[in-house]
């Protein structure tokens, strides 16, 4: 069952009955994107990974709130009928923060993005949010100007995005030069070094570093202590055994850029078509690897939003 969120500035949100009741009796909540599932893996994939990363969540403590707009609502917990449209509706639309209004009046399904998940997520009161990998600076930046609104998103709204780095088809340097000016902490959870989504190693050190989630929830909480109402960034590396080596994901991102070029694809749609040309070029290997990572990321997330709620307890 759904129910309007009691907050009146938040009249138009949705949540099931279960985040409902978690958030009001301050235990964890996870949230989740719902893009990742229309526009990130191939169906029946997609709907399977869903399901399997809200289990991940919950054997880990916490509750899964996957987040999407169905009908034009704006939905803070999603059931299996639902998850399973998100998959295999292709009149899904992939939805940002600017989209919001528009899908919203227009009643329209929609599944969010890492920016518009963070903002609802945000609006619901949930404050930590796991997903696979950060939108960015994207590569040729300074003639196309294609900057990620997950970036702006991230300088002004308080909510702690556990993901593997952002995705390697974008320009590292210039996404972490954005972020370090926007103010936004950046923490890599159990390395030195700065992943790339598909493989561990960027070429770029960390600025800092934490080796549990009970650290990363300390560095939560002094971030809100000190009112940073910025977003803060955990990195959590793929898994060594299921890592692409960055050599070798390298050049198939290269043919993949080529390509998109040759096709003279933009805007929204460049992240889309990369991610499956890639699948395509790896024979199947890049999906398995995304799976693995979000698999990791989802079981780091819950142990740190149980770790936030535990310090949150203590503190009040």
């Amino acid at each position: 069952m759904n129910h309007p969120v009691n907050n009146p500035a938040n009249q138009l949100l949705s949540m099931t009955d279960e985040v409902a009741t978690a958030l009001a009796e301050g235990r964890p909540v996870v949230a989740l994107e719902s893009t990742i599932i229309s526009h990130g893996m191939p169906y029946p994939d997609n709907v399977a990974m869903a399901i399997e990363v809200e289990g991940i969540v919950r054997a880990g403590g916490a509750v899964p709130a996957t987040i999407a707009l169905l009908d034009g609502v704006p939905r803070i917990g999603l059931g299996p009928d639902d998850l399973e449209l998100l998959a295999s509706d292709p009149g899904v639309t992939k939805v940002s923060v600017r989209d919001l209004p528009y899908v919203v009046a227009r009643r329209a399904h929609g599944a969010t993005t890492v920016a518009a998940t963070m903002r609802l997520a945000s609006l619901a009161g949930i404050e930590v949010f796991v997903t696979g990998g950060l939108g960015g600076v994207h590569r040729g930046a300074a003639e196309t100007f294609d900057v990620s609104a997950d970036l702006t998103e991230l300088a002004t709204t308080p909510v702690t995005v556990v993901c593997a780095g952002v995705k390697s088809i974008l320009d590292i340097a210039l996404t972490l030069e954005t972020l370090e000016t926007n103010g936004v902490p950046v923490v890599v959870v159990g390395s030195d070094e700065f992943p790339s989504f598909y493989s561990r190693s960027s070429g770029f050190d960390a600025h800092a570093r934490v080796d549990s989630a009970a650290d990363a929830a300390a560095v939560v909480a002094a971030a809100r202590g000190l009112d940073i109402t910025s977003g803060l960034v955990f990195a959590h590396p793929i898994p060594e055994r299921d890592e692409i080596p960055a050599a070798e994901i390298g050049a198939v991102i290269d043919r993949a850029l080529a390509d998109l070029d040759a096709l003279a694809i933009g805007g929204k749609d460049v992240t889309p078509y990369l991610l499956k040309r890639i699948v395509e070029l790896t024979d199947g290997a890049s999906l398995v690897a995304n799976i693995a990572l979000v698999r990791a990321n989802a079981a780091f997330g819950a142990a740190l939003a149980v770790a936030y709620a535990e310090h949150s307890a203590t503190v009040h």
